[in-house]
Order: C-alpha cells, then sequence, then structure tokens
C-alpha cells in the first residue's frame, strides 16, 4: 500500500467525486484536510483503490464519526474506501482492510468501524464488510442527506 501524497490527491479526489452517492462530495480543500488528519489514508499500488480512516481523537465534524465517538472510547473509523470500478472484484478493498487492520493493531486499537448505506442500498459493501466479521452496531437517518445508515464494528 503506498501513503497518499499531495501529488495524488486530485487523482484521489477524482475517484472520490465519482461515487460521492456512496461517500460524499468533496472539494480540494475538504479532501485534503480529510488526507492530513487522517491515521491512516493509502492507495493501492497503481492508484486505483483508497481507504481513509480516523481514530477516535480526531478533529472531524462528520455525524458518522460522532456517533462512534459518544459510545466508544476507542476506535478506528473507516471514512472512506472506493475502487475504481474497471478493478473491482481483484481482492484491492481487502487488501486496503488487512493494511488498516495492521495500522490499527500497531498502535494499539482493538476496534474498527463504519458506516454502510441501506437508503440507498449498497449491498456490495453490506456483504463485503458481514465477510470481514463486522457487525451492526446502530443505525441513523442522516437528515437532508436522503441517506439511511448501518453503524457497523469489528474487533481488530
Amino acid at each position: 500500500m503506498l501513503p497518499m501524497s499531495d501529488m495524488t490527491l486530485a487523482e484521489a479526489l477524482a475517484l472520490n467525486n465519482a461515487h460521492a452517492t456512496e461517500l460524499s462530495w468533496q472539494d480540494e480543500n475538504s479532501f485534503a484536510d480529510l488526507v492530513r488528519h487522517a491515521f491512516h489514508a493509502r492507495w493501492t499500488t497503481g492508484h486505483t483503490a483508497f481507504l481513509i480512516a480516523f481514530d477516535e481523537r480526531a478533529d472531524y465534524a462528520s455525524e458518522n464519526f460522532l456517533w462512534f465517538q459518544k459510545r466508544f472510547e476507542r476506535f478506528v473509523y473507516v471514512d472512506r474506501v472506493v475502487v475504481s470500478p474497471a478493478h473491482r472484484g481483484k481482492g484491492l478493498a481487502r487488501m486496503l482492510y488487512a493494511d488498516l487492520f495492521e495500522a490499527v493493531r500497531a498502535a494499539g486499537q482493538t476496534r474498527v468501524v463504519c458506516e454502510v448505506n441501506s437508503e440507498p442500498p449498497n449491498p456490495a459493501s453490506d456483504a463485503f464488510h458481514a465477510a470481514l466479521g463486522f457487525v451492526e452496531m446502530g443505525q441513523a437517518v442522516l437528515a437532508g442527506k436522503g441517506k439511511v445508515v448501518r453503524y457497523l464494528a469489528c474487533d481488530a
């Protein structure tokens, strides 16, 4: 896995915004802030997939992140993971998560959390996270965003 750098931010931003329905649309500054404050921000070789995660100490106002922050003393929150359509089904997301779990354990963390849209549905993400051992911890309606999410957690 490769760290994100200033030189690859535009590429990552384009991939992010191509999947804004599942993630959230970002401008250059907000995306750079995400990467700058991340616990873990990594690309796959070839820049075909990336993952950005925060630990519980992050100064991050995401409604989903704050849901976990209210409930857990320590955690690593997967904010976004995306694989370009041409490279799906090749195990890239699984590799990104394996890399994250290694970093989580090295930092003495024990829990990885995330959310997955249930409205609009994201069955591929549901199946992927279930296969990794994530279990539902709760749900929320994201006011004004037209989304319902399921909150998931997994032991590292």
